[in-house]
């Protein structure tokens, strides 16, 4: 019997399938070749990627971006409290009035005080009381040349908590400055003293020159409120010739040296 099938005989397909079946039955169903395949070459060929996008021009680029903080509102003026009892709770609570995990201090005093005194913020180094600091202790000397006690005041702050550097803008946008008039409204003082009126203007959307104009006109059912705006307390403690001239302005703005 011839070692090799003639291609042209009627048995060469039963030759061709009687080897295959052979090397099936040995285990080998692949082809193998001296030289080593990579199989996996196909699938790392890079994809092609898609044509990028053209780039927009700059002015649409600039026209889309947006910068500006985002602001928290106050709430509803329907939900504001209507009676001082209820603002201090209120105002330790409300989001918008500071940024969170700051120590927030509420105001001190009774309704219709003699003298109601308002600074930007709390001190840094306040206690668990507004004014309870350095700054404080200057004011208590003040008010200790003013013949007025303590009792006799409402001490009083534009922001809840100590907020360094803070963006008056920013809070005036939020509602803040509407926030501080009906403070001013709900504690109903005699007189008016802003130690710090420069920042607290710009939360009131005013210059310090008419900064007393404009809260003038806050009570429109009683008289008009007095006010003097003045250097914040820790600018005296910086320049004390600061206190000369606040002394000036006190005794001409109440004709004598008490209320």
């Amino acid at each position: 019997m011839p070692d090799t099938a003639n291609a042209n005989g009627h048995d060469w397909d039963a030759a061709v399938t009687a080897a295959l079946d052979w090397w099936r039955d040995a285990g080998v169903d692949h082809a193998f070749v001296d030289d080593p395949q990579d199989w996996l070459a196909e699938a790392r060929k890079p994809r092609e990627a898609a044509p990028p996008a053209p780039m927009k021009p700059l002015r649409a680029l600039a026209a889309e971006r947006d910068d500006s903080p985002k602001v928290a509102k106050v709430s509803a003026k329907s939900d504001w409290p209507q009676t001082l009892e209820t603002f201090a709770p209120w105002w330790l609570a409300e989001p918008a009035l500071a940024p969170a995990g700051l120590k927030r201090l509420p105001p001190v005093g009774a309704q219709g005080a003699d003298l109601m005194i308002l600074v930007p913020m709390p001190s840094a180094d306040d206690g668990d009381a507004l004014l309870s600091g350095r700054a404080g202790r200057l004011l208590d000397a003040m008010l200790a040349a003013m013949s007025i006690a303590r009792e006799q005041t409402y001490l009083a702050s534009a922001l809840p908590a100590h907020v360094p550097m803070a963006d008056w803008q920013v809070h005036k946008e939020s509602g803040l400055g509407d926030v501080l008039l009906h403070h001013i409204v709900l504690a109903a003082p005699k007189r008016l003293l802003i130690l710090g009126a420069s920042g607290i203007s710009a939360l009131l959307g005013h210059d310090p020159p008419n900064l007393a104009q404009s809260l003038r006109a806050i009570n429109q059912e009683g008289p008009p409120l007095p006010a003097l705006p003045a250097w914040d307390l820790e600018a005296m403690l910086q320049r004390p010739a600061l206190k000369a001239g606040f002394w000036s302005r006190w005794l001409e703005w109440t004709g004598t040296e008490t209320i």
